[in-house]
């Protein structure tokens, strides 16, 4: 059986400019990044389209140790589209080099539904990553100088919230003391690293409509407080037009194809269990003006990705979604059962009961909380039986929601036409799109809300620090900022190793932090870690390349 990297190095690529004139985008707006991928630079005059196509959000259960395969679905759900003849365009998150070197390795899809080049959207790509990590470390070098050379803003070295960040899982970085060696040599303080796709920069680029925006948005970044407590921003150290400038290139959708020659645009790539996790709004208002369809997806389970794309992204960006995709798998739902990895390939209905839940709370949230029709799609094993595959679609059918099979690993947009034409017909329907939470609501609340309709929490513990400091955000004025829930993606609780569909526990929020160029206030909850660290056994021990250039390992 050939490797997702062997397929994808099989495949004939069309040139870039070829995949830019099936998308309807004039030549003009091409700037070709070597033969097989480009920057999409878009006039004024063309950022709005008056009749812009359907939204179709592909989300997931809580992820598990089987894989679910949800970027995968979501690109053969695209080409399952287009094989029926409707215009459509593919829009996802970059991927971070820390989880490429780290557990999943490539991110790209798998199998027969893939978006290419894999190789270079897995690694350096069109270098948006590198722009933010040295416009986040600008801003950082800016704020230590300006400590060192005389503190005119009076910052309280203390207080300073704004990390350097690097695109790598590297566990040593978390907490340091830097500013060592004397006088010369800085002002020694606690510090320490994000990665890079935590960093606020990241979110600030994916929220952004334009290069405008985003240098707006750049300067209202909350870097650290003075002494009497009032905040500093990066436009108080004079640093938005260089951070800017830094990242005027990575600010434009990036286009490139998937294995059977539809356009796809990469962009962007906030994680979603410490960010919003989605791909740009610049990226899907291109591809929603551009095409009849616009699939895209949110990362993690429903609990994180999607209730912040409902209640972030499309609350910014005015965005409608017409359907939602729920993807699972028989496997992970036998693992949130309780079956150990190395035994879900045998038939166990009791335990894939037992699992279920954990599918149909995501479901109802979505019809119930959003008011969005949704489908199940199933990313078939061959080791999935029938009575397995009927015992999900019959729990489903009663909370009124199809199930689709999905196929795409193995044959492409073939294997999703089923969930394709399902897909369709929830588009046709009328929806009431609505918010988990009102914005003005106090942030203790919308926090709680949260917790009480997405994860059925009963409880919402705040430390007293962070009751203090939700006080102070509310008095700054940040009190009708959207919320971003910083949580484990594993589970419904801020605890791991808890599966299934849990009711009544307590989610503790340990600390709290505004974004303000983001536009959102980060509610830190458990032991989210904001810089990942890598596993026994890294992804980048097998990632090797031979005398040709040809890299092999990336799945």
């Amino acid at each position: 059986m050939l490797t997702d990297i062997e397929i994808a190095q099989a495949t004939k690529l069309r040139p870039i400019q070829e995949i830019a004139a099936k998308a309807g985008i004039p030549a003009d707006w091409v700037e070709p990044y070597g033969k097989y991928k480009a920057k999409i630079i878009m006039p004024k005059d063309a950022r709005t389209a008056s009749k812009p196509g359907k939204l179709i959000l592909v989300t997931a259960i809580n992820p598990t140790p089987a894989g679910e395969g949800k970027t995968t679905t979501t690109i053969g759900l695209a080409d399952a589209l287009n094989r029926l003849g409707k215009k459509t365009m593919v829009a996802l998150r970059e991927p971070s080099l820390g989880p490429v070197f780290g557990v999943k390795g490539g991110a790209a899809g798998g199998g027969y539904a893939q978006v290419v080049p894999m190789e270079d959207i897995n690694l350096h790509f069109t270098g948006d990553f590198h722009a933010i990590g040295a416009a986040n470390n600008l801003l950082a070098a800016l704020l230590d100088n300006h400590i060192q050379q005389g503190n005119a803003l009076n910052i309280d070295a203390r207080r300073i919230v704004w990390k350097r960040c690097v695109d790598m899982n590297d566990r040593q970085l978390r907490f340091l003391v830097d500013g060592l060696g004397g006088k010369a040599n800085g002002t020694p303080r606690e510090d320490g690293f994000d990665i890079t796709v935590a960093s606020e920069i990241m979110a600030v680029l994916c929220l952004s409509n334009d290069l405008m925006d985003l240098k707006a948005r750049l300067g209202r970044i909350v870097v650290a407080y003075t002494f009497d407590g009032k905040p500093v921003t990066a436009g108080d150290l004079k640093a938005a037009g260089a951070m800017a400038a830094l990242l005027k290139d990575a600010i434009h959708p990036n286009l490139v194809q998937t294995l059977e020659g539809n356009p796809a645009f990469v962009h962007g790539g906030p994680f979603a269990n410490i960010a919003h996790g989605c791909n740009s709004v610049a990226a899907t208002k291109l591809a929603l003006n551009l095409a009849d369809y616009t699939v895209t997806e949110a990362g993690f389970g429903a609990d994180l990705g999607a209730e912040k794309f409902l209640d972030i992204k499309c609350r910014m960006a005015e965005l409608h979604p017409n359907a939602v995709v729920i993807v699972a798998t028989v496997r992970a739902l036998k693992y949130n059962g309780g079956v150990p990895k190395a035994e879900l390939g045998a038939e166990n209905l009791e335990a894939l009961e037992k699992g279920l839940p954990n599918l149909l709370r995501h479901v109802s949230n979505i019809k119930d909380v959003f008011g969005l029709p949704c489908v199940v799609a199933i990313n078939r094993f061959p080791n999935d039986t029938v009575a397995e595959l009927d015992l999900i679609a019959a729990k489903c059918r009663e909370l009124g929601v199809n199930v689709a099979l999905s196929e795409v690993w193995a044959k492409g947009g073939e294997g999703g036409e089923a969930l394709a034409n399902e897909v369709l017909r929830l588009c046709e329907q009328p929806n009431d799109f609505r918010f988990c939470y009102d914005l003005d609501q106090p942030l203790r609340e919308k926090i709680r809300t949260i917790v009480h309709r997405i994860y059925h929490g009963k409880h919402c513990l705040f430390l007293p620090a962070v009751e203090k400091q939700l006080q102070v955000l509310e008095d700054l004025g940040y009190g009708k900022l959207p919320i971003c829930m910083a949580k484990t993606q594993y589970s419904f609780t801020d605890d791991q190793t808890v599966l299934g569909a849990p009711e009544g526990f307590t989610v503790t929020v340990r600390d709290v932090k505004v974004s303000a160029g983001a536009g959102f206030v980060v509610a830190l909850t458990g032991s989210i870690m904001t810089m990942p660290g890598l596993p026994k056994v890294p992804a980048a021990e097998r990632i090797d390349v031979d005398a040709d250039g040809k890299i092999t390992g990336l799945f």
